[in-house]
Formats: C-alpha cells, sequence, structure tokens
C-alpha cells in the first residue's frame, strides 16, 4: 500500500499531483483511499493476522488447524479455512509440515553460547540444561522436556504432555523454579529448539531473572550433558517394552526418575553418590560455612 505515502508527503507541502505522477497512480484512486483509509473488513483480517502470528511465534510447530483454535481461545470467532488464507498468504507453516522452498534451517539463536562444552557447577542453581524427548506409544507420543542441575545431575524440573510446544518447555521452567526457589542469575543452557526461542520461554527466564544460553547449531556435544540423561531414560524406561498409552509412560518415567534416578543411582561423577545425597551434603557444608 504506497497511498499513505502520497499522504505523508503531501503534509510535508508536496503536491499529491506531482506524487501521483511520479509514482504512476491515479490520484482519483488515492482520493477514494484518502476517504477511507481503511476498512473494517480489513482492520478485522488486520487483528486476526496479528493473532495468528502471536500464535505461530509462539509454537511454530502448530499448523492452521492448531492455530485455529489458539486464536479461537484468544476470542476470535474465525473458521479453519480462514486462518489457513492468512497462515498461505504469509508463509507462516508448521516446521514439522513441508519445507515449501525454505532450506529449513534452525532459526537464530536467543541468548549467546555462555557455557561452551564446560558441563560443570560447584553449586546448585548456577548452570542448568534444559532439552526435550519424545517416545511412541499406542495412543501416539509422548514429550518429555527436562531441566538439570549440572552441580547435582537431579532433574530439578520436568513435564510431560502430548504436544511438542512451548507451554511444555515453560511448565517444565515453573516446576523447576517451585522447586529451587532463589534461582536469580541461574544459566539455563538449552539446544536451539523453537521452544526455547518462542516468546513464552523468554518470557519466563525474564520473569525469574534467569540467563539464557544456546549451544552451536548441529552440535550434538554443546548439550551432550543433558543426552547422556536422556540416553538413561530411553535404556532403563523408554525401550523397555512397547507402551499401550501416554499415561502408562508418564507414570513409568515418573517412577524412575523419582525413585531410582534421584534416589538410587549412584553416579561416579558425584563420588558414588545420588543426587539427593550429594546435594544433602552440599548443603549441610554450605549451613556448617555460614
Amino acid at each position: 500500500m504506497i497511498y499513505p505515502l502520497v499522504r505523508e508527503l503531501a503534509d510535508d507541502g508536496i503536491p499529491v499531483t506531482v506524487t501521483c505522477r511520479v509514482l504512476k497512480i491515479h490520484r482519483q484512486h488515492y482520493y477514494r483511499w484518502l476517504a477511507c483509509p481503511v476498512t473494517n473488513a480489513e482492520l478485522a483480517e488486520a487483528y486476526l493476522a496479528n493473532a495468528v502470528f502471536d500464535a505461530h511465534r509462539d509454537d511454530p510447530e502448530f499448523g492452521y488447524r492448531f492455530l485455529t483454535d489458539e486464536v479461537r481461545d484468544a476470542g476470535f470467532m474465525v473458521a479453519e479455512r480462514r486462518v489457513w488464507k492468512v497462515c498461505s498468504s504469509n508463509g507462516w507453516w508448521s516446521t514439522f509440515g513441508k519445507k515449501r522452498g525454505k532450506n529449513g534451517k534452525p532459526g537464530a539463536p536467543a541468548h549467546d553460547d555462555l557455557v561452551r562444552r564446560d558441563f560443570s557447577a560447584t553449586m546448585p542453581n548456577q548452570v542448568w540444561l534444559v532439552d526435550i524427548t519424545e517416545h511412541p506409544t499406542g495412543e501416539g507420543k509422548l514429550y518429555m522436556c527436562a531441566i538439570k542441575d549440572l552441580c547435582s545431575n537431579r532433574i530439578v524440573g520436568y513435564s510431560i504432555a502430548d504436544r511438542m510446544e512451548a507451554r511444555l518447555a515453560v511448565t517444565a521452567l515453573q516446576n523447576a523454579v517451585a522447586r529451587r526457589g532463589q534461582v536469580a542469575g541461574c544459566i539455563v543452557h538449552s539446544d536451539r529448539g523453537s521452544q526455547f526461542r518462542s516468546r513464552k520461554f523468554i518470557r519466563a527466564l525474564d520473569q525469574h531473572r534467569m540467563v539464557g544460553s544456546m549451544g552451536q547449531v548441529g552440535s550434538a556435544g554443546d548439550n551432550a550433558a543433558m543426552e547422556s540423561f536422556f540416553a538413561l531414560l530411553q535404556k532403563n524406561v523408554l525401550n523397555r517394552h512397547r507402551w499401550a498409552t501416554r499415561e502408562d509412560l508418564r507414570i513409568a518415567i515418573v517412577t524412575w526418575v523419582e525413585r531410582t534416578y534421584h534416589r538410587r543411582r549412584r553416579q561416579p561423577a558425584l563420588g558414588k553418590l545420588t543426587p539427593i545425597e550429594y546435594e544433602l551434603i552440599i548443603a549441610s557444608t554450605a549451613t556448617q560455612a555460614a
């Protein structure tokens, strides 16, 4: 739309006739637009497009059907076909869909890499690692987002759901903060997954005054310490047998994390202590030093 430029130039003293001649547009069309710059239908379409874009930015995996649910929750009475038209005209496609001519490269990092493969921490709540894994069941895939404290290797927060969206990561972070308390200044390191680049997750980090960190593209070693936990989970739970329902797998995951990994599995890196035992010793030492 070039007509707003004509109006701005007219306000600066440049005649409409001159501007229209230079831009090769009809004065009659400009004056028709000037009488009614934005129709009600165009305004409604713009509000809808903004809502669809916000939902797409928060959860890039969503196709237009899920985006329709999101904008309906935001108060828009809209059909799926109309949302599809908005997505189609703007190129807002699900990251799980067809590439549609794009190179499929990961998005730009939301944070610098502050960890640089130094997977160590001297005290709890200094550095957390976060990542997402998935596993099939008879009802469909189940997704788990887990957060690991590098000091004790404890899984300080996690969430499990049937959709891999930004809420999965945000819920895991909120659960970790609720469990740990004072977390201001803690570095939260992740890969460049869209869930961790989402506006919801970044807002949650800011809310708790935490510091985001992201690894490099295509480098599994940048989050190797988190991958080691998922490898244990895969071996001890996920691959033990076929899971009929998501609920069965969810219960098995929670049971193994809370009962076995935290309280029974002794780790050489922790001096043959469990994560819970290691944190109790650190807390006792800190209390004596105080």
